[in-house]
């Protein structure tokens, strides 16, 4: 289908809302930091709204597929550098989700090059259930929004007299964030591991004469 699809107009979308949270963490006062909660919980549901839109118009594509991936992992390292600039998060999970990133998005460009959609280049079995059925991606998605959430309530009741209750915010939010990494790094190992027969393949194929 068609770049002016509803499937990536939601997709597109999700980056006003981002900015939007941006400001209301950065600058707005206790409620707004609390309102944020709700309002990442939506951010991360529409990842899986534009899914189920795309599949029931049938408007999946490699464009759309590319996009979805490109604007979630814009949506989530802006979080968690915006989270670690709020000293809520240490530095170390930024990098390693930047890093992990960095590497599977060059892995995957090999494909989409080669006209493969990026969930497409994961081909054996135990790698698709980690990385393309909703077996991971749906507790990976559930863990994120768990973590985001639990991060901008934590820096909300920091601001109120509750300093037990924050403290425990706190705590949470530090479980659950390293889970996310966690389910971050085991969802990325086999794109890299499965994606390198096609990076030899095509690397064989431009030293041909």
């Amino acid at each position: 289908m068609g770049g002016a699809s509803m499937a990536n107009a939601i997709t597109l979308f999700r980056i006003p809302v981002l900015v939007g949270i941006l400001l209301l963490l950065y600058f707005g006062n206790t409620a707004a930091r609390f309102a944020c909660v709700p309002l990442l919980i939506f951010l991360i549901l529409m990842d899986t709204l534009d899914g189920i839109v795309a599949r029931r118009r049938r408007e999946t594509s490699l464009l759309g597929s590319t996009l979805d991936i490109a604007v979630d992992r814009a949506v989530e390292m802006v979080l968690w550098v915006a989270f670690a600039d709020l000293d809520l998060i240490p530095l170390a999970i930024p990098v390693i989700v930047i890093i992990r990133g960095a590497l599977v998005d060059a892995f995957r460009s090999v494909g989409v090059q080669a006209g493969v959609r990026p969930f497409d280049m994961v081909r054996a079995g135990w790698a698709r259930k980690l990385v393309a059925s909703p077996a991971l991606r749906t507790p990976y998605g559930v863990v994120k929004g768990v973590a985001f959430s639990l991060l901008a309530f934590t820096l909300a009741m920091q601001e109120t007299s509750h300093t037990a209750g924050a403290h425990w915010a706190w705590v949470l939010s530090q479980a659950a964030s390293w889970l996310a990494v966690a389910l971050c790094l085991l969802r990325g190992i086999p794109v890299l591991v499965d994606s390198w027969p096609l990076l030899a393949s095509r690397s064989q194929g431009d030293k041909a004469p």
